[in-house]
């Protein structure tokens, strides 16, 4: 399975092509439209999230309800569009017709200087429309059909908001529970954290912080019930389970380092420590005694439960700007203000989330027969028997 995705920021909409999805797969918009309406929440988000209220349309690859086997395009309209027609416009326009809202001032900590140097743009818009955030509306939407793949074959998937500006959720509080039973917790919580006694702590810092006219970042954790073991390999370097998980969060836009189960704290306890201890039982087959590793050995899935969190680093996009230098004229000035938030982790979260649904989906239709759901699931459930008694 693979997908592309197309658009800008106030561009007309936003494209994802899902290619290898398995034929028979329950799939409806309502599914992927309530995943994208948890990305839009959290405390901290900016003025964007009330103009927007993300919508998908499918628009191929599925007839009355369920996946035909080839490709699902989805599409996201940007409703803001209609503001930005003359600015965005994709037909030429006449050299002597001036460029609206043009940017030669790159911003600190964004992708405009180096992105104009790498296309050659003198308009850095043409790099922060595309290196926006907002592309994330997107991959949340295939996430969210990845999802429902991985709800097929019995596979669940939670993210929880576990640190906001070092602010740290005590993991005693949701360490424990299951999938759903976090998911309960945190869909009802402000800033999607499993600890609600620190809720009102990291509300109150994210308020403050926006007056100030700064951002905060935190620290997302995505938990992943039900992956049998041996998905994945150690043969080769990129097909390696974790290692796709921890490129795909990376990739998610200001996330700056990844960890699995102890994650860092593993450099500062001796191996007895860390390693988790096989054991064997007529009812569950081959478990860990514990769960330091994450889920994960050699590359591939153990069976226990993935463990993987992500940083996010502040927004760069702050109401009290940092210096930067103009292109044009090469003299120093406060960088630009683009509408923004304050804090993004809990949404940031979300998009975690879904990303790390889509490596797990993916990972089982690589090793799996997986034109058709039926079979796939078949195919599965024998798997795990074979596992369960290896």
């Amino acid at each position: 399975m693979r997908y592309l995705t197309a658009g800008e920021s106030h561009g007309p909409q936003l494209t994802a092509i899902i290619e290898g999805l398995p034929a028979q797969l329950p799939l409806t918009a309502e599914m992927i439209n309530k995943e994208l309406k948890r990305r839009q929440g959290g405390h901290g988000r900016g003025r964007r999230m009330q103009i927007e209220t993300d919508t998908v349309e499918i628009v191929s690859g599925v007839r009355h309800g369920k996946t035909l086997g080839s490709p699902v395009a989805l599409v996201v309209k940007n409703d803001d569009w209609k503001h930005w027609t003359n600015v965005m416009g994709i037909e030429p326009i006449e050299e002597t017709d001036e460029v609206k809202r043009q940017l030669t001032r790159p911003r600190p900590g964004h992708a405009d200087l180096n992105g104009g140097m790498k296309y050659g743009h003198r308009d850095l818009r043409n790099v922060l429309e595309r290196s926006s955030a907002r592309e994330t509306t997107v991959r949340v939407a295939v996430g969210a059909v990845a999802k429902q793949l991985l709800s097929e074959l019995g596979v669940k998937i939670v993210s929880h908001v576990t640190e906001i500006g070092g602010i740290k959720v005590d993991p005693a509080s949701y360490i424990g529970k299951s999938a759903d039973e976090i998911r309960d917790i945190v869909e009802q919580d402000a800033v999607y954290c499993a600890d609600s006694s620190k809720t009102k702590e990291m509300t109150d810092l994210i308020d403050a912080t926006k007056k100030n006219g700064d951002s905060i970042g935190g620290t997302v954790e995505v938990i992943v019930e039900g992956m049998p073991a041996g998905i994945g390999s150690y043969v080769h370097y990129d097909r390696k389970l974790d290692a796709k998980i921890a490129a795909s969060v990376m990739s998610i836009n200001a996330f700056k380092g990844v960890e699995f189960g102890l994650g860092f704290e593993m450099a500062r306890r001796p191996g007895s420590e860390v390693h988790d201890e096989i054991i064997w039982s007529e009812e569950a087959g081959y478990t860990r005694s514990t769960n330091n590793l994450g889920g994960f050995e050699g590359g591939m899935t153990t069976g226990m439960p993935i463990i993987v969190r992500g940083v996010m680093k502040p927004i760069p996009t702050l109401y009290k700007p940092l210096k930067s230098v103009d292109i044009e004229t090469k003299e120093p000035f406060q960088a630009s203000i683009e509408r923004s938030d304050s804090c993004a982790v809990p949404a940031a979260s979300i998009v975690a989330e879904h990303v790390v649904a889509f490596e797990a989906a993916n990972a089982l239709l690589e090793q799996f027969d997986a034109d058709q759901l039926p079979r796939l699931k078949e195919n599965i459930e024998s798997y795990k028997a074979y596992t369960k008694e290896f």
